[in-house]
């Protein structure tokens, strides 16, 4: 079976702005794809969530370290889950920032993630790419709000559309105000 590229003609690197060295094309890109689907638990009497278990696959062109993509996938599910949970920037009136702190700015910590992360690693080698290799931080993030919105809308038969869902909005939306 013969492979395929994705290759888009991305945006020009502004030699004012960037410098780069070794890097050999200028503008293109290569799509990255993934899926995810998690098992959660809503409390229907507090709106709380709490994600139990995830399943992430990537395609990561060629995994040069699988264990350190594993970990990347595993990072970037939990930075997507606090996207989709608790990271909520606030402000007053004038537009000032009223959670500027770690205190106030609910990120998750190793409590509050899943003990299960399946990350699973697809591998369809990208020729641009340095050993086949493709970006892999940012897109274990991307699919995780939606795919816990959707568990949620599951399990509840609500569908939230705001970011976080938060167990007031959660909440909210079970008793019919959301």
């Amino acid at each position: 079976m013969g492979a395929s590229s994705l290759l888009f003609d991305g945006e020009r690197l502004d030699p004012k702005r960037a410098l780069i060295e070794g890097f050999a094309f200028g503008n293109v890109g290569a799509y990255i794809f993934g899926a995810q689907a998690v098992e959660t638990d809503v409390d229907e009497i507090t709106g709380a969530v709490r994600v139990l278990r995830a399943w992430s696959a990537h395609d990561v062109g060629r995994a040069i370290n699988p264990q350190m993509v594993e970990g990347q996938i595993q990072g970037g599910f939990v930075q997507g889950m606090g996207y989709a949970l608790t990271e909520e920037m606030q402000g007053d009136e004038s537009g000032r920032l009223t959670n500027p702190t770690l205190m106030d700015y609910k990120v998750p910590t190793a409590l509050d993630a899943p003990l299960d992360i399946h990350p699973l690693i697809i591998e369809h080698p990208e020729p641009s790419g340095p050993f086949g290799a493709k970006g892999v931080g940012e897109p274990g993030l991307i699919g995780a709000a939606a795919s816990i919105a959707n568990a949620i809308a599951r399990a509840t038969g609500k569908r939230l559309h705001q970011l976080p869902m938060t167990p007031e909005r959660v909440l909210d939306a079970l008793i019919g105000e959301g």
